[in-house]
């Protein structure tokens, strides 16, 4: 792979770039501190906005890495207020693969706003990072989560019962994926 960094994305809606300090307010407010964006996720709400700020930290210091890509979403209509988080949350270098993991702010839903940013964070891993494969994964209660993959041309590989863990517990894991060669 061609490590570069989290590089600034643009699309037709969205702004995709690293956080700053200044952004943690926004993503308290906006997404880290709702229980129901988080209910299918590996992390508690945020308790305050303390909490996002500590987070925000060390992700600014994860930049440093040349194979650390996490953006903030940003609206571009909306000013430089993130909405959500797109990020690599595991990669395996032996397989040139990347896990992508992503949340949005309630207010944002079914806008089509994930799976524009989810397109643009692929097209980047496969042009630039020269990845061969992309993964992601969704807990079956969560079917929205299932569509956005899907929409971005992802193909579902099947569930592992009982495989994973989020907010609700212990909890099946639908994958999804898709090669550089099948785009």
């Amino acid at each position: 792979m061609n490590h570069c960094g989290t590089q600034k994305l643009e699309t037709d809606r969205l702004i995709l770039r690293r956080y700053i300090d200044a952004d943690a307010a926004a993503m308290y407010k906006n997404w880290a501190s709702d229980k129901e964006v988080t209910k299918f996720l590996m992390w508690q709400a945020h308790a305050s906005q303390t909490v996002s700020e500590s987070v925000i930290q060390d992700w600014i210091k994860q930049y440093a890495n040349k194979n650390y890509y996490n953006w903030a979403i940003i609206l571009k209509d909306n000013g430089a207020e993130p909405i959500g988080n797109i990020a690599v949350v595991d990669m395996k270098e032996e397989t040139s693969m990347a896990h992508i993991g992503y949340c949005l702010g309630r207010p944002w839903w079914h806008k089509g706003i994930t799976s524009e940013a989810l397109k643009a964070v692929m097209d980047f891993l496969f042009d630039s990072v020269n990845v061969n494969r992309i993964e992601l994964r969704h807990d079956p209660r969560n079917p929205n989560s299932g569509k956005v993959m899907k929409k971005c041309g992802m193909k579902y590989e099947g569930t592992l019962r009982s495989s994973d863990w989020n907010n609700q517990g212990i909890c099946d894991a639908c994958y999804y994926a898709l090669l550089k060669s099948e785009r």
